[in-house]
């Protein structure tokens, strides 16, 4: 049952919202699956184009009109989202330029492509933010930061940023945040896999079977992120407050520490943050 604070709490989501996605891949096949299955848009109300008909297939599998026309996602919505890969957002926006007004919001989730490069090929007064989500929006559980445009008009970043909840959990920030953005949770859940991936291996060296030192292995990290997120105790603690003395677990993190544990992360955060700042220099 809702509280009365969420009962009345303003929703900038007007009822007749449309969204559009031009380039239908799986993330915009996520987002549109979780604005559907929370009721917050109808199937009706989302359009998707994409050269490639095998994932216009797969996104009209929820219900959507689909077209292979960009101008067309554009003219049915209120909302246009660009989910294409970096090195077509251009050609993208020159094709859709002419039929962009000052009526509509602009998103791109596109790493690399700064703000100022998005505006420059639409009209002005174009209304543009630009949004940092992750995969795991696959399974409504998204980390997502945005970044607001020149001519974005009150009411505009909380329209996306509530669209985005429905998907995980959506924070704004400025432009200049998303390169470090990309470098932690962009690139994030790869990191994630990976340590899945070493701690099962760890556990069928010790005798486990495959699925079951895979299945604990990720039940773990799912287990250890709800803490942090619904304790709001910094992670430090809730570590300390596992390691019991002289145990098992303060003898593995001593080896964790030797191996370079959390240097390579902060590393493999740092590298890839620095790498997205270079690809958002030729663009």
């Amino acid at each position: 049952m809702a509280t009365s604070s969420e009962s009345q709490r303003k929703s900038f989501i007007p009822e007749d919202m449309t969204v559009g996605f031009i380039g239908a891949g799986r993330m915009a096949q996520a987002m549109a699956r979780g604005l559907i299955s929370t009721g917050v848009l109808k199937p009706k109300n989302i359009t998707a184009s994409d050269t490639d008909p095998i994932m216009l297939n797969y996104i009209k599998e929820l219900g959507v009109h689909i077209t292979e026309d960009n101008t067309q996602v554009v003219e049915r919505s209120k909302l246009i989202v660009i989910a294409v890969k970096p090195n077509v957002v251009r050609l993208v926006l020159k094709d859709i330029s002419r039929v962009m007004s000052p009526d509509k919001v602009l998103v791109s989730i596109a790493a690399g492509i700064p703000i100022s490069t998005i505006e420059k090929e639409l009209p002005p007064k174009t209304r543009v933010i630009r949004v940092m989500p992750n995969t795991p929006a696959l399974v409504q559980a998204a980390a997502s930061v945005l970044a607001p445009g020149t001519e974005v008009l009150p009411g505009d970043s909380e329209l996306v940023q509530e669209l985005l909840q429905c998907i995980g959990i959506c924070e704004a920030g400025s432009e200049k945040l998303l390169d470090a953005v990309t470098g932690l949770s962009g690139s994030g859940p790869a990191y994630a896999f990976a340590a899945i991936e070493a701690l099962s291996d760890g556990g069928v060296k010790m005798g486990l079977p495959r699925d079951l030192a895979i299945k604990l292995a990720a039940q773990t990290l799912l287990g250890a992120s709800k803490m942090v997120l619904e304790t709001k105790k910094h992670p430090g603690q809730l570590k300390d407050e596992v390691c019991s003395p002289g145990g098992t677990t303060i003898t593995a993190m001593h080896v964790l520490e030797k191996g370079g544990f959390r240097g390579a992360l902060i590393d493999a955060v740092e590298a890839a943050t620095l790498k997205a700042r270079e690809l958002g220099s030729t663009n």
